[in-house]
């Protein structure tokens, strides 16, 4: 395959930036778009004219394009109900898939995204970009070289104030909203579980075993309304959120490592991975990106540990992948600081040599199950919960 033709579904706000991308790599042509309302699906066919002179096929129906010979690899950019539903389709259709972050509503959801995968075989990708980024992919290749020792403790947080994308999720046609309403979860775990998981061998000689969450009371979407309520969806005053605005949630590796991941959205803060990785050698804090190994300093006020070592991350660059060394300005625009782009150039070389995608259907569904699994933890006062090995005990030998 020399080229790769993109069938695009979704063009809300993350759906807008990749199809930009998509369309900024060479060897790569938008055949067809789809969304569900009209003037996002116009949108996304214009854009493909004025970037490619191009018209491409365009519809409201998702199972229209599927049917499209001329689409080799679908992109799933919806609303994350849509998310499994379109994968198993586009599976059963024999496209590529290339799918966006969620959590799953039930286990079923991730059984069947497995089973259906191990029916049709066709290559799929589950695209958590955050394992791309520069810190976390150069941390990894530092624990492959054992820099930082046995790894025995991870943790990361998706810390994002997003009071203002979630209550205008009405006028902005924003899934989040209905979400944060009606569920008490972890919603978004991937972005900060991804990197972990790779760097602990999830899948692969290592599994997640159990999981326990709790949440704080829902306070911070309440008190946002109401202050601004006299620019606000008058349906929202005085409604109760169900999302906690804090959720802690600790998962236990078969392995003996633990992990913390932490849903922090609905207060206000400045965005934050928090990514942080133990060994018996080292650790690295993203947060000040920053390496502190053993026989180093020692540091018994944290504002001097920060100014001493703030950065010090820089000095272990030339370890980066090549995709990072690389890199130019116009992909490092692509979207994300440049992780958008060396994914999906990931996804297209893989697709065109027939290669093994590095973020497997197995990596999805126990990503994914993080979040229904804290709902009930949450539900049952803290209540442990068994994950599922979706490999079936594959893991042990892949």
């Amino acid at each position: 395959m020399e080229r790769v033709r993109f069938g695009v579904i979704g063009y809300g706000q993350r759906g807008y930036g990749l199809l930009d991308m998509l369309l900024s790599m060479e060897d790569v042509d938008v055949t067809a778009v789809c969304d569900k309302y009209d003037d996002r699906a116009e949108g996304a066919m214009n854009r493909v004219v004025e970037k490619r002179n191009f018209k491409p096929f365009c519809t409201l129906n998702y199972k229209e394009l599927l049917k499209r010979d001329d689409v080799d690899a679908v992109l799933i950019a919806t609303d994350w109900e849509m998310h499994v539903e379109m994968a198993i389709n586009a599976m059963k259709a024999k496209k590529a898939v290339a799918v966006e972050v969620s959590g799953a509503y039930c286990l079923q959801d991730c059984f069947d995204l497995v089973s259906t995968w191990e029916t049709y075989r066709v290559p799929f990708m589950f695209m958590e970009n955050c394992c791309y980024n520069r810190e976390e992919m150069l941390v990894t290749e530092m624990v492959k070289r054992g820099m930082l020792g046995d790894i025995v403790y991870c943790s990361g947080s998706y810390a994002h104030d997003l009071r203002y994308e979630v209550t205008h999720g009405k006028e902005n046609r924003h899934y989040r909203l209905r979400n944060y309403l009606n569920r008490n979860c972890d919603n978004y775990p991937t972005h900060e579980l991804g990197p972990i998981a790779k760097i602990l061998k999830i899948n692969h000689g290592n599994r997640m075993v159990s999981l326990v969450s709790v949440a704080s009371k829902s306070a911070g979407m309440e008190y946002y309304v109401e202050k601004n309520k006299d620019t606000m969806d008058k349906d929202l005053i005085g409604k109760k959120f169900a999302q906690g605005d804090v959720v802690n949630t600790i998962i236990t590796c078969e392995n003996g490592e633990t992990i913390l991941l932490r849903l922090d959205t609905s207060l206000p803060r400045s965005y934050s991975r928090e990514f942080t990785v133990r060994g018996t050698k080292g650790m690295y804090e993203q947060s000040t990106n920053s390496f502190f190994f053993e026989g180093d300093k020692e540091y018994w006020v944290p504002a001097d540990y920060a100014k001493d070592n703030l950065n010090n991350a820089e000095k272990y660059k030339d370890l980066l992948p090549d995709c990072w060394k690389g890199i130019t300005q116009e992909q490092l625009d692509a979207g994300h600081g440049g992780m958008d782009y060396i994914e999906f150039r990931d996804f297209v070389d893989r697709l065109k040599a027939n290669e093994t995608m590095p973020i497997d259907v197995y990596d999805a569904a126990s990503w994914m199950a993080v979040t229904c699994l804290s709902e009930e933890s949450i539900k049952n006062g803290g209540a442990p919960q068994q994950i599922p090995d979706f490999t079936k005990g594959a893991y042990k030998n892949r």
